[in-house]
């Protein structure tokens, strides 16, 4: 292995030989480079539809109601089901170990004015574990805290756009809105990832928003964060169970799917998950194909370079050659091109990726890439298949009578 000489012999025999060396590197580095495009772009696909789905946290269940469609115990069809304080406390007492955060939400629309600025805003009444359900960033101040929820504050944290649209310049911390008629002042800003429309909406603790509905205990949806550890079945059979006691409580019929809604991401996910687990077959698929092409390439390759070398083995033999010896050298020469190949292929791809980067993000793919653990096996498996290629036919022609070689044309 360590033979200066045969090192020599080896360098020697690539330079002496340039267009059977490009034949048996460039199927290696091909393969490789093929391999790590598809597999990025494949994962770049992955990436987008991921965030394009899973915005927010993707651990929610958001629970909201409607109107009856079945009449049920002595009630008639379409009624207007609302939610009321109590039925969250009922929610989250109900497993509480699988519950991670949760808030009621109670929404409305008013004037919102701050000097002579002025415009229409959702009004978002909530309470601090809002933040973490809906997944959001305070960029300035801070949030609500429970301290605002039970004393009623009149604070507000206002979203990027509320902020650019009617405070424009210098800081809002601290700045009355006046609301209806009522002030509120801001003590945060917040940023989310769903967009303007997001972001153009107002925080204030539910508390303070249900007594200026005189006094009024409705909220508009609970939502809730489930707990991480739970497996998608194990969620979906907690919201499903949420739905039951719900429709329990609100003297509703078990079949009526309009009244009350579950929405559970698990649930909706199932579908998004099953997508990117076909994504994942598919490009594992031609993957694999690809390094599979790449083998039988190398494989037949080798077989042609050997039997070019045959009368060369003939010789060697006839001198003294022993075939350990030959099959070693040919294995070794081999390897040296499958591996220097495999590192070109490698560095290609990889550079490919790079320039690509996001400019394909038009096309739903977002930031194609590959790690390098997987390009570790890749490579380690063609490199093993130049190897096992050189060794069969080279061990098949150390076997043949150095006069047979000698005549081979």
């Amino acid at each position: 292995m360590f033979d200066i000489d045969r090192w020599r012999e080896i360098f020697e025999s690539i330079r002496s030989n340039v267009l059977r060396t490009v034949l048996s590197g460039f199927t290696v580095a091909l393969g490789l480079f093929i391999f790590i495009v598809l597999f990025g772009i494949g994962n770049g696909l992955k990436s987008a539809f991921s965030e394009g789905f899973t915005r927010g946290a993707t651990n929610l269940i958001s629970i909201f109601t409607g109107r009856t469609t079945i009449a049920f115990d002595g009630l008639q069809s379409d009624r207007q089901v609302s939610l009321q304080n109590s039925n969250y406390e009922n929610v989250i007492k109900t497993n509480p170990d699988n519950v991670q955060y949760s808030t009621p939400n109670y929404s409305a629309n008013m004037l919102v004015k701050y000097g002579k600025e002025s415009g229409n805003y959702q009004i978002n009444g909530a309470n601090p574990d809002d933040l973490y359900v809906k997944d959001e960033t305070v960029l300035d101040g801070r949030f609500l805290n429970a301290n605002d929820v039970d004393q009623k504050q009149k604070v507000a944290v206002i979203g990027r756009m509320v902020q650019r649209d009617l405070i424009k310049n210098g800081s809002p911390i601290g700045k009355n809105l006046d609301m209806n008629g009522t002030f509120f002042k801001v003590i945060g800003v917040f940023s989310d990832d769903a967009g303007d429309f997001a972001e153009r909406r107002i925080t204030v603790p539910i508390t303070t928003l249900q007594q200026l509905k005189k006094g009024s205990d409705t909220i508009s949806q609970i939502s809730l964060t489930y707990n991480p550890n739970l497996s998608p079945a194990e969620a979906i059979k907690y919201s499903d169970k949420l739905e039951k006691d719900l429709k329990k409580n609100l003297k509703v019929s078990p079949d009526d799917e309009s009244a009350v809604t579950v929405r559970n991401n698990a649930k909706n996910m199932q579908n998004t998950f099953q997508f990117l687990l076909i994504i994942t077959l598919i490009v594992g698929f031609i993957g694999l194909g690809t390094l599979l092409a790449g083998i039988i390439g190398i494989s037949n390759i080798m077989v042609y370079i050997v039997k070019e070398r045959t009368k060369e083995i003939g010789v060697r033999k006839a001198i003294g050659a022993k075939p350990r010896a030959i099959v070693g050298l040919i294995i070794q020469e081999s390897v040296v091109i499958t591996v220097i190949s495999g590192i070109i292929g490698v560095g290609l791809g990889i550079l490919t990726l790079n320039l690509i980067g996001d400019s394909l993000e038009k096309y739903f793919i977002k930031d194609p890439s590959v790690g390098w653990g997987l390009i570790l096996v890749a490579f380690v498996c063609l490199v093993f298949a130049g190897l096992i290629a050189g060794f069969v036919p080279a061990f098949r022609a150390s076997k043949i009578k150095p006069i047979e070689a000698l005549r081979t044309e």
